[in-house]
């Protein structure tokens, strides 16, 4: 059998999980807003406040939202939009996103190409509505509400509520359709998409919290974080890669049925990437070295420190 030939994404894997390796040994509140970059009113919504809002094709301002809208898509959007489509994460990134930063956590995400260099309509808009409805992105979904995910200092879990996104243009809101959130967030289907983005909004927020003290350990996230971060939260196709094809399985202690399961799930590999990230930028326990990785990287580091 003769051996298939480096790559340079061969070397890039290598110099991600030499990375990931050495982070895994190494008082204020937390905050983000998701699913919102519009006007908004400064009114905290719960589950049980109502609002009136319809949208259909008889507004005077169908398809409007749709025009040179700034999307974030979640690790979620990605997987089911790709699935809607038929094709792979991988291919429906390169074909309708581009890369850019989330401004709070300065972290890398995807956010749905527009048309015209972003002043054009949506790739999916159709003069019918939205050609993927079934599987429109969260902040379609969550349209015209914003969340924000809170957790206190104090607090053991964290808070999330809502507030109205008011556009100039939006004509949903002289609808006479009552509402109240809760309702909403059923008929719209966003549980699911809060669920399985869960632990990617949580690295989000505490992000977005450590940016203003500079980031982990002091530091603003390097180059090698942000592209790590990029890999595993949104494109599942690498990040599989990434622990099938790297020493990633001989270091961590990933149960042996886990282990079968991320070779063909995609959900249960987005998991596993959450709590890796989390693992690597904040340490959290989410995921573990295997004992004989730890004690070597514990004894590396005392020689570094030249203890005894």
């Amino acid at each position: 059998m003769t051996n298939n030939p480096r790559t340079s994404e061969d070397d890039e894997l290598d110099e991600m999980d030499i990375e990931a390796s050495r982070l895994a040994a190494s008082s204020r509140d937390e905050q983000v807003e998701m699913y919102a970059s519009f006007p908004v009113q400064p009114v905290k919504l719960t589950a049980d406040d109502s609002f009136s809002f319809s949208c259909h094709k008889g507004v005077s301002c169908w398809n409007r939202c749709c025009q040179g809208a700034d999307i974030t898509l979640t690790p979620n959007c990605i997987l089911r939009l790709s699935k809607h489509l038929g094709i792979r994460p991988t291919e429906f990134l390169l074909t309708y996103t581009l890369p850019d930063l989330h401004p709070k956590a300065d972290l890398p995400v995807a956010k749905l190409k527009m048309g015209d260099d972003g002043r054009g309509a949506c790739a999916f808009s159709t003069p019918d509505g939205c050609s993927v409805y079934e599987s429109r992105p969260a902040t379609c979904r969550y349209y015209p509400l914003g969340m924000v995910s809170m957790k206190m200092k104090d607090m053991e879990g964290k808070e999330d509520f809502f507030f109205l996104v008011k556009e100039d243009h939006c004509q949903g809101h002289c609808e006479s359709k009552t509402q109240n959130v809760g309702q909403f967030r059923t008929e719209q289907g966003v549980e699911e998409f809060d669920r399985v983005n869960r632990g990617w909004i949580d690295i989000l927020m505490k992000m977005a919290s450590w940016k203003v003290m500079g980031g982990p350990g002091g530091k603003a996230p390097t180059a090698q974080l942000k592209k790590m971060f990029f890999m595993a939260t949104t494109d599942v196709d690498s990040f599989r890669r990434f622990v099938l094809g790297t020493k990633f399985l001989e270091s961590y202690d990933v149960a042996p049925e886990a282990v079968e399961l991320i070779k063909t799930s995609d959900d249960a590999l987005l998991q596993l990437a959450f709590d890796w990230m989390k693992n690597v930028l904040f340490n959290e326990p989410t995921i573990l070295l295997k004992e004989q990785v730890l004690q070597q990287a514990i004894a590396k580091a005392r020689t570094d420190l030249g203890a005894s």
